[in-house]
């Protein structure tokens, strides 16, 4: 199995945060959200996965590939970086890594995280993972037969065709023929928008006569913005049992952790009190604060502060009080 991971966006809806950090590297109860997203995937995957091609942009850096080689060497996986040099749309990006495009090939889009009970069936010509929503107007959609093959795929409907949206993953059995169906959209300047949409290829296939299954996931985790990403680390503290969260390097003193929570190597806590959903990066040191709901990345430095739904990136100093906060890398804050 080959897995390819497009994660070339800017993440304009994340700033500030992704100025210095792409988004699918933010951390999400201590580990970045595309090497979640693959745990995720590998989860309902049996098969053996051999290859993992990371989509990204022209400017992302070797310390970024580093760790993305590192993401798939910890899946016993060999990593490939392959940069696309200009956003052109979803089938473009997935183009990107054509190298690995053959065989049985998982695609998934490194914005979400999911929960799902199923296996994949290598059988299936595809799956695609789909999730209910109350609202499928802002979403891609699927329409299924009695016999519970996709039919149909809609764009954002207007009118109500199906609640069962489309999360931003799919497996296919013959990845040689959609890089063939993207050549083909491709070479003949086949767009949607403006793009080259992976919807177009599996409307092409599917016409072909390729059958597609629904896999629909139990929960579906949007790292959009900041609200949604904390939200997403909550959940995923709230499910996390089997993994380590609390590092034994911490030191607490007169200090009270209120589980779940996630706490990094060498993390102090002083006459404070942290938690629920609440993840702490490595080398931060927290003093005279009280904590929620929130996300601090590393070798942060907070005193005098209460907060709750927060972002607090890497190397920021605060001392002060707020409500909620959302505070970029390297940043200094002190209200006197």
């Amino acid at each position: 199995m080959n897995i390819i991971i497009p994660m070339a966006g800017m993440g304009k809806r994340m700033r500030p945060h992704t100025l210095t950090t792409p988004k699918p590297l933010l951390p999400i109860a201590g580990k970045p959200i595309v090497q979640r997203l693959v745990e995720d995937i590998a989860s309902v995957c049996d098969e053996t996965i051999e290859n993992i091609a990371f989509v990204v942009g022209p400017n992302f850096g070797a310390d970024i590939n580093k760790d993305l080689y590192a993401i798939a060497e910890s899946l016993g996986a060999k990593g490939h970086i392959c940069v696309q040099e200009e956003a052109l749309g979803t089938a473009h990006a997935v183009y990107s890594a054509k190298q690995i495009l053959t065989g049985n090939v998982i695609v998934g889009f490194a914005d979400t995280l999911f929960r799902a009970d199923f296996t994949i069936d290598p059988s299936k010509d595809g799956v695609i993972w789909v999730k209910q929503v109350e609202d499928p107007s802002a979403f891609g959609v699927i329409k299924l037969t009695d016999n519970n093959v996709i039919c149909d795929f809609i764009e954002k409907p207007e009118t109500f065709v199906s609640d069962l949206a489309i999360i931003g993953i799919y497996y296919f059995k013959d990845g040689d023929r959609l890089k063939s169906e993207i050549e083909h959209l491709l070479n003949n300047d086949i767009r949607e928008k403006g793009e080259y949409q992976l919807t177009n290829a599996l409307e092409n296939m599917k016409n072909d006569g390729l059958e597609f299954v629904p896999g629909e996931v139990t929960d579906w985790m949007d790292c959009g913005n900041k609200n949604a990403t904390v939200d997403t680390n909550k959940r995923v503290l709230m499910h996390a049992k089997n993994e380590n969260l609390i590092a034994a390097s911490h030191t607490s003193n007169n200090s009270t952790i209120i589980e779940p929570c996630y706490i990094g190597e060498n993390v102090v806590l002083e006459n404070s009190t942290v938690g629920p959903y609440v993840s702490v990066g490595d080398n931060t040191v927290i003093k005279n604060s009280v904590i929620n709901n929130s996300i601090i990345q590393t070798n942060a430095i907070i005193n005098n502060a209460s907060f709750e739904n927060s972002m607090i990136g890497n190397f920021v100093e605060y001392d002060g009080k707020s409500n909620q906060l959302s505070i970029s890398d390297y940043s200094t804050i002190k209200n006197n």
